[in-house]
């Protein structure tokens, strides 16, 4: 397990390339999202799915969800028609500082183009276009989506931090970037569009 320190804000090329260079080769990463701290590989890649399997623990064979770069990405893996991206632009692109406008992650129609340990074996995907610049930074150098799931085993709290992990984890991620203490901030706004016309919010 490498560690890497970064500053979020000013993250650095050399640090994006080195972390690409992990996801490319199948390894999975700890790593600050723009929620809670995760885990996370490349989302195509079915043996590092399993990885983040092993190191939660045994979570059944619920989906996980993928974050991605740019709207681009998006309809490579999902089906989107013109109003749900409408609304997707509304959420995805609206400044931070303006109310309701936290972290959304939507569940849409998937293309079934990636693997079924990622998806759980559904028809459909979520997914979200973090507000963040180091992890579009991140997904764009990579070029495909990437998991996240939370910081933890299963059934057990998200960690604030990504420090000493070996004390907590028996299995580790290959590569952890400590970004520092977590801000605390909820995981995302969960909200089904499959249905333009019914739209539901599964998680505040």
């Amino acid at each position: 397990m490498q560690t890497i320190k970064i500053d979020i804000n000013k993250i650095e090329q050399e640090q994006i390339d080195l972390i690409v260079d992990y996801l490319k080769r199948g390894s999975v990463i700890a790593y600050p999202t723009d929620t809670i701290y995760g885990l996370g590989c490349d989302a195509g890649n079915a043996e590092a799915i399993e990885k983040i399997n092993k190191i939660k623990g045994e979570r059944g064979n619920k989906p996980f969800l993928v974050l991605i770069s740019d709207f681009e990405m998006l309809k490579k893996y999902c089906v989107v028609n013109s109003e749900q991206m409408e609304y997707l632009k509304k959420v995805w692109l609206v400044p931070t500082e303006t109310e309701g406008s936290g972290a959304v992650t939507v569940i849409l129609e998937n293309r079934k183009n990636l693997p079924a340990e990622l998806t759980g074996g559904l028809d459909s995907l979520a997914v979200r276009l973090p507000k963040n610049e180091f992890l579009v930074k991140m997904i764009s150098a990579a070029g495909f989506p990437v998991v996240s799931t939370s910081l933890n085993k299963t059934g057990e709290p998200p960690l604030n931090n990504a420090q000493n992990l070996e004390n907590y984890f028996d299995y580790l991620p290959d590569l952890v970037i400590d970004a520092g203490e977590g801000r605390n901030i909820k995981p995302s706004r969960l909200v089904d569009l499959r249905d333009i016309m019914n739209i539901k919010i599964l998680r505040e």
